[in-house]
């Protein structure tokens, strides 16, 4: 018997490498406040944490202008960045693989749950997940323990012995 029944995937840095949209829209908002020229390899850190925490830890914003940039990544991300993006070789199959022996399979990111919802769409791997678990754009659910969290409420698992988070 299997030990695992839920498989929670993280999407960035797991199933996608979103470098160049993420490093490319910090840029642009950073770019809003002045700040030019940032080398995209240096903003790389901003994969993965929340972004308004990351501008103020990295760049001094307070939590107004944190804000403010955020809106401003956001004005790029939602059209050009979200889809500068690849998809890892392999992931379908591994997905297909994994939906196939029965595993119930839920996205849990701290990405924005609608851009995450696109993200999946467009590389037609959407139909692999039972559920999908993001942030909310107006702030709140951005920690990741609060994703995963949600996303075990929501799969009503019982038994967290029975669920792993991937990523």
């Amino acid at each position: 018997m299997n030990r695992y029944k839920y498989i929670l995937f993280d999407l960035d840095g797991t199933l996608t490498d979103p470098f160049e949209g993420i490093t490319k829209s910090v840029q642009y908002a950073l770019n809003a406040f002045g700040i030019k020229d940032e080398p995209l390899e240096k903003l790389k850190k901003f994969i993965g944490p929340p972004l308004k925490e990351s501008f103020m830890e990295f760049y001094g914003l307070d939590s107004q202008q944190a804000d403010q940039a955020v809106a401003k990544y956001r004005e790029r991300f939602a059209d050009v960045g979200i889809f500068e993006n690849r998809l890892y070789d392999g992931i379908p199959e591994v997905l297909s693989f994994l939906k196939d022996r029965g595993y119930v399979l839920a996205i849990a990111s701290s990405k924005p749950e609608v851009f995450v919802e696109r993200i999946l769409e467009h590389f037609h791997i959407r139909q692999y997940f039972d559920q999908v678990y993001g942030s909310f754009l107006d702030g709140r659910r951005t920690r990741k323990s609060e994703v995963i969290r949600a996303a075990l409420k929501g799969l009503q698992v019982e038994d967290f012995c029975q669920a792993v988070m991937v990523g």
